[in-house]
């Protein structure tokens, strides 16, 4: 059952990208996005990020890969994935069906294997309406492979996925100081969008068998524990960006949190670790941010971009 027409007008633009709301899911969170159509209908969402996908199938982790903290997770589920062909052929199809607008996740290990994912989405049908550049996902062995943590890598990556010829998104790094000049790097290197930000490097540790908990040992921390940090990235990088469209990504369980990067200067969001608790949450969270804005007399979602900088 579709949704009546909001009274709120939550259109909003990423780069060259118009989505009717700005309530998004995290990719690595809601799988390759059907599996969402049992709980919610995935065409309401502005759009639904899937997976991060790489040129070729990719095992992933050792389990454990998840667990449980008190105001969140940490995973280290390692990018595992069928592969961007594999996924064409087969995951595309059923999400498609569903009417959602697609954003493909892309990451390799190096500038090559970026390029490879990219340009085997270039034939991508039309439902695909932009690549999000995957340069900071923290659940490597090898951390050198965070190419959000240095300007240079940040451009090569960037400029590696054009061959997708769609809009590029760039999904960066909290775990650096130098995010704001990343986030400059990025947009020079023809990203449209900056995507704020992926998880923080954590660890548990069981305390009966001395060893972590993860079979990686370390991994990505995410949920609400996360959202200050979050918050606080999207806002320097708004600061260092101006206008240039955000996605802002950390934490976020309610409608209310979801205000708070928008007026940090996110132009939409992404829900990801709530989803594992209710899968329903992203539609949940768009419905009460409508409310929300009816409430207090917002007509347009862009009154609320970027309005706690003055």
């Amino acid at each position: 059952m579709r949704r009546k027409a909001p009274a709120v007008d939550l259109t909003t633009r990423l780069g060259s990208v118009i989505l009717p709301n700005p309530v998004l899911t995290a990719s690595g969170t809601a799988g390759h996005g059907a599996e969402l159509a049992d709980f919610l209908d995935p065409a309401v969402l502005g759009a639904i990020v899937v997976k991060s996908l790489h040129a070729e199938p990719w095992a992933g982790n050792p389990t454990p890969r998840v667990h449980a903290t008190p105001s969140g997770m940490v995973n280290s589920v390692g990018l595992q994935g069928p592969g961007v062909e594999a996924w064409l052929e087969h995951d595309l199809p059923v999400l498609a069906g569903t009417g959602a607008r697609v954003v493909a996740s892309i990451w390799g290990r190096t500038v090559e294997e970026f390029a490879r994912a990219a340009e085997l989405l270039a034939d991508a049908p039309d439902v695909v309406v932009a690549v999000e550049v995957n340069a900071s996902c923290p659940n490597l062995e090898d951390r050198r492979a965070l190419f959000a943590h240095s300007v240079t890598a940040t451009t090569e990556v960037v400029e590696a996925a054009e061959g997708a010829r769609r809009p590029r998104w760039a999904k960066l790094s909290p775990n650096t100081p130098d995010l704001p000049d990343l986030a400059v790097a990025a947009i020079a290197a023809g990203a449209e969008v900056v995507t704020v930000a992926n998880t923080v490097l954590g660890m548990v540790i069981d305390t009966e068998t001395r060893r972590p908990l993860l079979g990686a040992g370390k991994g990505g921390l995410s949920g609400p524990a996360i959202r200050p940090v979050a918050v606080r990235a999207v806002f320097d990088t708004r600061e260092a960006l101006g206008a240039v469209p955000i996605i802002g990504v950390g934490g976020i369980t309610s409608a209310t949190d979801a205000v708070e990067f928008l007026l940090a200067g996110a132009s939409a969001v992404q829900i990801g670790t709530a989803m594992f608790a209710d899968p329903r949450a992203p539609a949940r969270i768009l419905t009460d941010l409508e409310r929300w804005c009816d409430r207090r007399g917002v007509s347009q979602l862009e009154e609320l971009i970027g309005a706690a900088h003055g």
